[in-house]
């Protein structure tokens, strides 16, 4: 495995992040942990899931998380590992009004305090905003992170789902606290969502924030099954979007025959090239896969190569303003 700084921390953290979503819901527990076990022994370190994992049941995958931690062996020590909260969360339904989806500081420290609970751990290395709320000031927001940081509960602050704006924004406000601000923000990218590249990906490089790439399969239909259908792959078996995108992913098809990859390590792979990226998430449902995507951080993809996938895959042209104006 290879290793990386998220962002520009001196926190070092594995070039595939383990992405824990599946867990409690397309994973039964015994199989989460036979997955997490495996991905330590490859030298992934890096874990993430959110307290509304699990969904209907949500908190169920941080409680599966916490239970695989609570074996000992040093899994704790040896896992660097994110969280997220904005959501509401279904299983607690006490907070009235501010159960809602938000940012507030009150979510913030009630949210953590239950973070911390279910995973069984008196501190969590990355703690993420799942989406942004321009309702919340970043006074408050800030203040609430410092406590937090203050009081050894978290170590460092991340976003999702953030506008290259938000970004700055977050930035600006940070140093004028005397604060590092964000080291991460976790984003949707892949070969067939390409807009990031606009404006997203330049700002997180501009500004030392390390950029991990959620669905970089996109729903799987990057996955090498979308076209030959197997059994366990229904995210990727969605009609309309393959017929939508069968010439591109027949030509995709074509291109990793020839490379002798499968689709869904160059598509990885691809990820890993570009700019201010720390990690894409895998998010196995089975061990097979997990031991499937390893080979990702081993493809080096060349010029050449790149050229090929943006014939595929044309993606905004580069950064903005150049990618449309003069």
């Amino acid at each position: 495995m290879e290793f990386t700084s998220l962002g520009r921390s001196g926190l070092k953290v594995s070039k595939l992040c383990l992405g824990t979503m599946n867990f409690g819901t397309e994973t039964e527990e015994k199989e989460a942990f036979k997955i997490m076990d495996a991905a330590l022994d490859a030298g992934i370190n890096f874990f993430d899931t959110a307290n509304v994992y699990g969904w209907e049941n949500s908190g169920r995958t941080e409680e599966i998380i916490g239970r695989w931690f609570a074996q000992g062996g040093g899994r704790r020590e040896k896992v660097v590992i994110a969280t997220k909260f904005y959501g509401e969360m279904k299983t607690n339904p006490h907070d009235g009004p501010n159960q809602a989806r938000g940012l507030s500081s009150y979510k913030l420290r009630r949210h953590l305090e239950e973070s911390l609970r279910r995973l069984q751990t008196d501190h969590i290395e990355l703690y993420q905003m799942h989406h942004v709320d321009r309702n919340v000031s970043w006074d408050e927001l800030w203040e609430g992170f410092r406590i937090a940081m203050y009081q050894g509960k978290i170590g460092y602050v991340g976003s999702s789902n953030f506008a290259g704006f938000d970004l700055v924004k977050a930035q600006y406000e940070a140093k004028a606290k005397g604060m590092l601000g964000l080291v991460s923000e976790q984003h949707k990218l892949s070969l067939l969502c390409r807009l990031p590249e606009l404006e997203l990906l330049p700002a997180a490089e501009e500004h030392g924030i390390g950029v991990i790439a959620w669905s970089p399969l996109d729903g799987g239909l990057l996955s090498g099954h979308a076209l030959h259908p197997i059994e366990g792959s229904r995210r990727s078996n969605n009609p309309e979007r393959i017929e939508r995108h069968r010439a591109q992913l027949e030509a995709f098809e074509a291109f990793c025959k020839e490379l002798g990859e499968s689709e869904a390590n160059v598509a990885l792979a691809w990820t890993l090239t570009r700019p201010a990226m720390t990690a894409p998430i895998i998010g196995p449902r089975t061990l097979e896969q997990l031991e499937g995507a390893l080979r990702a951080v081993e493809i080096k993809l060349g010029e050449s190569e790149l050229k090929r996938l943006d014939e595929i895959f044309p993606g905004p042209g580069g950064a903005a303003p150049k990618a449309y104006a003069w």
